[in-house]
């Protein structure tokens, strides 16, 4: 076959006349990989042109981003020892802080790391969660934080809080209620967390007093692993209880405390104090950013009627007509706050700069005969009083000094007791008697509906 081929282009000649004119196949011009002079190589197409523009481009932005730094650190050395604290900063702020919240204090004052930020923005919308944030204190706390424009996330388990607190944020795109019980973890991504799950009073709490104390524990431990894990700033709301039956009077937050570890109510007095310790170990261990507040007696509208704790138990039954029931001789000493008080200093703490813990409460003192007289005066004159024997390990006196909160936070209560304690008493009154009126009128739907019933039948 390659033998026929062959002698057929021999006896071809146009075919070998077309060959020799066109010649061998050439190169594309510009498709040839070797060059006799990288000069010519540079100075062909404009290659040069686009390298000087390449340049002047990134000098242009050297000096812009220089321009923008702070006055104060473009010397080469303060603007070198100012990148190596951001870069020694980073290895310790959690993954998940955002950089324009760190600061650093030094010799040039407080350095804002990530710059200012533009006038023109606004100001960022912080996502927090409040732990029992259906009860008496959270509901008023997320009110304020709704009020304030964050988003609000609620996890309550419903023991002790109600649905009722919190109905009026039902619908709003920045609220949201969770079920759920902090002995089991949760994943959130949140900025702050206020920490105020735990039934507070002793009829709640010594209901089931291991629940309680895994509640204080588990659950403290629970949210403070959250917090290690989004970077969150951490908030524990402790109690007055820690001081126990105090030898120190006013207690400040250097004492000590006198708690009996063994007693019926130790299941939430050393439950708290273990929750503290579980606080600062994780601020001292792993640079967690934690707040402790230990809060004092606190009264308002939204307590829960029958929960055992004397304002309540006095208004509820002065509006019911039923004697005031007073432990012991009524000489013990407590001081009460509004929850409006209390409320604005859990704020002022979280945003502040100060770990504590710090004592919020009212350090006006009155003794629970004292108590009775002014709800005798604020509901009714002729409320008689019923004395009973004293409950176990109930403190003789309990009044803060509030000195700390004053100096460093800014705060110290408003509201008098005398003033606060007419608003919890119309909250009290619509509620009992409201719950009374419906109850009555469901009994009468009901009894009229069995009548209608009943004649339906007879006629038929």
């Amino acid at each position: 076959m390659n033998s026929e081929l062959f002698r057929r282009n021999q006896s071809n000649p146009t075919l070998q006349t077309h060959n020799s004119v066109i010649g061998p196949p050439r190169t594309p011009a510009g498709c040839s990989i070797k060059f006799r002079s990288p000069i010519r190589y540079m100075l062909r197409e404009q290659r040069l042109l686009f390298v000087f523009i390449g340049v002047a481009i990134a000098t242009l932005l050297f000096n812009v981003v220089r321009l923008t730094f702070p006055l104060e650190l473009r010397d080469d050395q303060r603007y070198q020892a100012a990148l190596n604290a951001f870069v020694r900063l980073d290895s310790s702020i959690p993954m998940r802080r955002v950089l324009y919240e760190t600061h650093r204090e030094g010799s040039l004052g407080r350095v804002n790391m990530a710059g200012k930020v533009p006038p023109g923005l606004k100001k960022r919308i912080l996502r927090i969660v409040v732990t029992g944030g259906a009860g008496f204190v959270g509901s008023h706390l997320v009110d304020r934080l709704m009020e304030r424009g964050d988003n609000v996330i609620v996890v309550d388990n419903f023991f002790t809080g109600r649905k009722d607190n919190l109905v009026h944020h039902f619908g709003n795109p920045r609220f949201e209620l969770i079920r759920h019980d902090v002995v089991e973890p949760i994943l959130l991504e949140v900025d702050q967390i206020f920490h105020l799950a735990c039934p507070a009073s002793p009829v709640h709490y010594k209901f089931n007093p291991v629940k309680t104390i895994k509640t204080n524990v588990v659950g403290t431990l629970n949210m403070l692993g959250l917090a290690k894990r989004v970077g969150a700033r951490f908030l524990l709301t402790s109690t007055s209880e820690v001081y126990g039956d105090p030898l120190q009077h006013p207690q400040a937050e250097t004492y000590w405390g006198n708690v009996n570890p063994i007693g019926v109510r130790s299941c939430y007095d050393e439950g708290k104090r273990t929750a503290e310790t579980l606080t600062m170990d994780y601020h001292r261990g792993l640079g967690i950013e934690v707040r402790i507040a230990r809060i004092f007696n606190t009264y308002g509208p939204r307590m829960c009627i029958d929960d055992g704790r004397v304002v309540s138990n006095f208004v509820a039954q002065a509006l019911r007509k039923e004697p005031l029931t007073v432990y012991g001789d009524g000489k013990q000493t407590r001081s009460f706050q509004y929850v409006s008080d209390l409320v604005e200093g859990l704020m002022k703490l979280m945003e502040g700069e100060h770990v504590g813990p710090f004592n919020l409460g009212n350090p006006g003192e009155f003794t629970m005969l004292e108590l009775a007289q002014v709800v005798q005066e604020t509901i009714d004159p002729n409320a008689r009083i019923e004395f009973r024997p004293n409950t176990e390990d109930d403190p003789h006196k309990r009044k803060p000094d509030i000195s700390k909160a004053k100096e460093l936070l800014g705060w110290e209560p408003s509201v008098s007791l005398r003033k606060g304690l007419p608003l919890m008493v119309s909250d009290f009154r619509q509620r009992i008697f409201g719950d009374l009126k419906d109850d009555a009128s469901s009994s009468s739907s009901a009894a009229a509906a069995t009548l209608s019933t009943l004649s339906t039948t007879s006629s038929v």
